[in-house]
């Protein structure tokens, strides 16, 4: 059953046929690559216009080519914001079940077919994938897109894949889904990671600050300090009061606000005494303006055609661009992370922006790394391909943006369970996720977690990040429930007097993780509810089980489990002290209450 020609669209009239260049087999999936339609919108006013209607007037939008962004149109070089995308597909007479899948958006994305909103989806350049089946009709159907980016390139940058939904998976499971990623050491797949903001985390904001505290954090299961940037700030076009410690002006120094060289190598000497390790910062992208590497290597920077210095983008105005094609630029940035790793004995790295350094530097510095010792890979996006030789860690920020959504009812509790199988189908297999209800960015740019999901949702958002394969990440100040906002850009210190009732969580959590492989590096399995609202899922490593239930919604919730895997297993009951037997077809019952968890491990 084939799909027919699809057309540009405006004023709701075919204005040109577009041949589509179709995948090999055009039973399966078209393209939908080509002439959109496209406006900007930075005054938000297309939904209250309708500018997704069928009929709306589009003679004033502009041709764009995609895939690609919308940086590529004149003038719209510094536009964030809203975008909107039009395009008519014309269909034949008979229809399979279809679902359009977009490979690639940056950030969010409302879609609307025929006028009607079928989807919406939050994320960091995540794919998604839409259900057509009943929105699309034989004839002609318009599909408007309006995307939401949240700063740097913007729009639909991966193309957009019109399919039969029996053959979805072909189209999901990507190039690096059956290739394995590298093998981590055991103390980074078993990590808790800590983020440490410096200036927030202690009144003194300093290297001594954080050093008195590191008993405590081993005592929250904590084995893995993140340090955001600890080296000397940009003066020049600052962001701020004191600047954002990601414009960096000397990569071999320390900021004089939190300490001396002596003070941070106490620090190393502390955290490696505790049996725990510490990761860096590494901001490889781009540099302060009037950083040590601008002044006597400024030809390792990327120019205009003016032959003038560039910003990675218009809002990062503070820093300047560096230019990875240039051979002594990979050399001192390697020589660099050696430095830090071999002579100073930090961990490894959290990498700033990795998808904007490329790939074959991350992978060249690795094996450079491993030559002195094993450590720690944070890549700070979201490419399968970071994972085959040069990162252990990308960032879970699909499962982040599911949370809101599931706890607001407006998600099925399935959605997890579609979330970690589309993992499956990108990822290399041993992939490791960070996981996270916040983090440094989110908590400055969206708002602090107990504000976001409230005091239940960040309780039931950090049991979720806990038991899903991956690493939790907790971000300064989380233990106490931070509800400030930590500013990049100047001193905002956590109130610490709070109550502590998510450093109590954590500890269990982390506890729990020590004591059961199965949530360390166990497998997933879905296990299937009668009540949309309840999630659950089972982890397993050999003997090894954690049956994992969460109500998701705000009334007590009397669930049946089917877990046939799972036939006349005994399951402790860790809160209760009680015994749970699973019956010999798999089914248990359980109650739980208003968004209540239960964490269930076969044996004591």
């Amino acid at each position: 059953m084939r799909l027919s020609t699809l057309c540009s669209v405006a004023s709701a009239c075919l204005i040109a046929a577009i041949p589509l260049a179709c995948l090999p087999d055009p039973e399966l999936n078209v393209r939908l690559d080509g002439v959109w339609l496209f406006r900007q919108d930075p005054e938000q006013l297309g939904i209250s216009q309708g500018w997704y209607a069928p009929g709306a007037d589009r003679e004033r939008w502009m041709s764009l080519r995609l895939p690609s962004t919308w940086e590529s149109l004149p003038g719209l070089e510094a536009h964030d914001g809203w975008g909107w995308y039009a395009r008519m597909i014309v269909l034949a007479d008979l229809i399979p079940p279809l679902s359009l899948h977009f490979a690639g958006v940056d950030d969010d994305a409302v879609v609307w077919i025929n006028g009607i909103r079928v989807a919406e989806h939050a994320g960091y350049s995540e794919p998604f994938t839409v259900d057509a089946t009943g929105y699309l009709r034989p004839g002609e159907n318009v599909l408007v897109v309006l995307v939401n980016d949240h700063g740097g390139p913007g729009g639909l940058y991966a193309p957009v894949t019109l399919v039969e939904s029996r053959h979805l998976e072909k189209v999901l499971r990507g190039p690096y889904a059956r290739r394995e990623a590298r093998e981590s050491a055991p103390w980074v797949r078993n990590a808790v990671i800590y983020s440490v903001y410096l200036r927030s985390f202690s009144p003194e904001g300093t290297f001594e600050g954080l050093r008195r505290r590191i008993p405590e954090l081993k005592r929250m299961g904590v084995s893995v300090l993140w340090l955001l940037p600890i080296h000397p700030i940009g003066k020049t076009r600052r962001k701020g009061p004191l600047g954002s410690p990601y414009s960096i002006r000397d990569f071999y120094g320390i900021n004089a606000e939190l300490g001396t060289m002596d003070d941070f190598r106490a620090l190393v000497r502390t955290v490696h005494a505790e049996g725990m390790h510490l990761i860096l910062d590494l901001v490889a992208n781009h540099t302060a303006w009037d950083s040590q590497l601008i002044e006597e290597h400024p030809e390792w920077f990327t120019r205009d055609e003016t032959g003038a210095i560039v910003a990675p983008t218009a809002d990062w105005y503070d820093v300047a661009d560096l230019d990875y094609s240039q051979p002594a630029l990979r050399r001192y940035m390697i020589e660099m992370m050696c430095w830090w790793v071999k002579e100073i004995g930090v961990d490894g790295f959290r990498c700033d922006v990795a998808e904007l350094v490329p790939l074959d530097f991350w992978e060249e510095a690795r094996r450079r790394l491993d030559a002195i010792r094993p450590v720690m890979m944070l890549s700070e996006g979201t490419l399968p391909e970071h994972h085959l030789a040069a990162f252990d860690l990308t960032y879970a920020w699909h499962t982040y943006d599911l949370l809101q959504p599931l706890l607001q009812g407006e998600r099925p509790a399935s959605s997890v369970h579609d979330a970690l199988r589309a993992e499956e189908m990108k990822f290399p297999q041993g992939s490791l996720a960070l996981r996270f209800t916040t983090n440094h960015d989110k908590n400055y740019w969206d708002a602090p977690a107990v504000e976001k999901f409230g005091r239940n949702g960040l309780r039931l958002g950090t049991v979720l990040m806990f038991t899903l394969p991956g690493v939790p990440l907790i971000f300064t100040g989380e233990e106490v429930a931070n509800d400030r906002r930590l500013d990049h850009h100047d001193k905002v210190v956590v109130d610490w007097t709070r109550p502590r009732w998510m450093g109590d969580l954590y500890e269990k959590l982390a506890l729990l993780r020590t004591r059961h492989p199965a949530l360390r590096s166990g497998d997933y399995q879905s296990v299937p509810t009668d009540e949309e609202a309840v999630l659950a899922f089972t982890r397993t490593a050999g003997e090894d089980r954690v049956l994992v239930a969460i109500n998701l919604s705000g009334q007590t919730r009397s669930v049946r489990l089917h877990a046939p895997h799972l036939a006349a297993t005994v399951l402790h009951d860790p809160a209760s002290g009680r015994s749970l037997r699973v019956a010999a077809d798999g089914s248990l019952p359980l109650v739980l209450g208003p968004q209540a968890y239960a964490l269930l491990p076969t044996g004591r």
